[in-house]
């Protein structure tokens, strides 16, 4: 039988796919990603692959507002502050962008395992 494999972009803190508890990791990290008021609903915590597209949204609804909040910082940001104040908010965009990149990446492998892909080793 071959051993789970986790693939590139996966998130330390889940195990790999058909790992005992990898569901449960699964949950918690992404409980993690969301707005603390996810925890409150019983069909996110039941349902992981439910909360998995939960999270998916949510990500991507971030990245929507760091490349709004880019697109709009120099002009919004330069009547109210100098700048070196709006180019290290440039900068944190970017940072961030580039974060949220990654972790929609992860989320996204995490749902496709919950909605039964499994990955393999390659050499």
């Amino acid at each position: 039988m071959d051993r789970p494999v986790a693939p590139p972009g996966w998130p330390r803190e889940v195990r790999p796919p058909d790992t005992p508890d990898w569901e449960r990791t699964a949950a918690a990290w992404l409980l993690d990603l969301c707005p603390p008021d996810y925890r409150r609903y019983d069909g996110l915590r039941r349902h992981v692959v439910v909360l998995a597209r939960f999270a998916v949204l949510h990500v991507e609804s971030a990245q929507a507002a760091c490349r709004r909040g880019l697109s709009e910082a120099r002009g919004d940001l330069g009547q109210v502050a100098e700048l070196s104040v709006v180019e290290a908010a440039v900068q944190t965009f970017l940072l961030e962008e580039a974060r949220l990149l990654g972790v929609r990446r992860s989320v996204g492998l995490v749902e496709d395992a919950l909605r039964g892909r499994r990955y393999v080793a390659r050499l």
